[in-house]
């Protein structure tokens, strides 16, 4: 059972998103249409951003085969001393590659400590 007053917010965010979602939405499925727009990178952007890849990811994308998925994470080792989440990013390529596409670490954000230590 939900508890009313977080039914009654979250009915008010749907109802009040409703416009901007349709929108959201619209300009995904026209993205989704679209083709990968990596055939227009420098080659020198290009060499640097498959750099880290398995040479099969490296096919896939310079071939413009595949979807690449970025993995943007707040994970930090300094700040994490036992390694909760070592193992993800890997996990996720994974998960990528056996769905047919191409999965890399693109950046982390700025992270505190995560509690453990």
């Amino acid at each position: 059972m939900i508890h009313p007053v977080l039914k009654s917010v979250t009915d008010d965010v749907i109802e009040r998103s409703q416009k901007s979602r349709k929108t959201y939405l619209a300009r995904v499925d026209e993205a989704m249409s679209e083709d990968r727009h990596r055939g227009v990178l420098a080659c020198g952007n290009l060499a640097h951003g498959f750099a880290a890849c398995t040479a099969d990811d490296k096919a896939d994308l310079t071939g413009n085969k595949k979807d690449n998925i970025a993995i943007v994470s707040s994970y930090n080792d300094m700040l994490s001393a036992h390694e909760p989440f070592q193992h993800f990013p890997k996990l996720i390529k994974d998960a990528a590659r056996e769905a047919g596409g191409v999965a890399q670490f693109a950046g982390g954000v700025p992270a505190m400590c995560d509690g453990v230590t």
